[in-house]
């Protein structure tokens, strides 16, 4: 068992873990007990000589002519990824997309609850989305002493982005997931994950182009 969590892996292996943990979660589901990297390999679409490198900076290892315990293989990763433990998370923006991640209940099989949301529309401030209150963003300090959230999630408009970042910091969460193509700048204590919609768009709207 993987008794450390807080090995710094390269980030190109941090992406790939997922997949892997997606694979043997349904290998698991239809009663495998045992899976090779090359059948791994064979179904991501990734070499199995990368996927055995991964998976030894976590310290496991298959067996000769058996390969891995899809159970346990599958108990490594989760807790490695940490899907296993419980992060709090505020939502900054709880517009159509921040809505849709309140909702998202699929977030919460990898770890993540969004405990509160906060925006300036007085029409949803007051209200509630799945159990989850929306409060005015001015409030956001005065509530995060009650909630204690370590992760922001940034839904709000890119003018808004840098503020509301610079908000969240001061509230003191210890990570940004950042939605908007704003690149926002934070304490060097500050992590932050940006997933840009609209940069995947360009890089799939530029390879249909050139498959014409």
């Amino acid at each position: 068992m993987s008794e450390k969590k807080d090995i710094l892996l390269p980030e190109p292996t941090l992406r790939r873990l997922p997949w892997y943990l997606a694979y043997v979660n349904m290998l698991q589901a239809q009663g495998v007990e045992y899976v090779s990297s090359t059948q791994i390999s064979k179904e991501i679409n990734v070499d199995s000589s990368q996927i055995a490198k991964d998976l030894s900076f976590l310290n496991i290892r298959g067996k000769t002519r058996i390969g891995y315990s899809v159970e346990s293989l599958a108990e490594e990763l989760s807790n490695f990824l940490g899907f296993q433990q419980e992060h709090s998370a505020v939502m900054i923006g709880v517009g159509s997309l921040g809505a849709a991640l309140i909702r998202d209940s699929g977030l919460m099989q990898y770890g993540l609850r969004i405990v509160a949301g906060f925006d300036i529309n007085k029409k949803i401030i007051g209200t509630e989305i799945c159990g989850v209150r929306v409060y005015d963003i001015s409030d956001l300090k005065e509530q995060q002493k009650v909630y204690k959230a370590n992760i922001g999630i940034l839904a709000v408009p890119v003018e808004h982005a840098q503020e509301s970042a610079d908000l969240l910091s001061e509230a003191g969460v210890r990570a940004i997931w950042n939605f908007t193509p704003f690149r926002i700048k934070v304490k060097d204590d500050v992590v932050i994950q940006n997933t840009s919609i609209y940069a995947h768009l360009a890089v799939m709207y530029n390879r249909i182009n050139a498959k014409k």
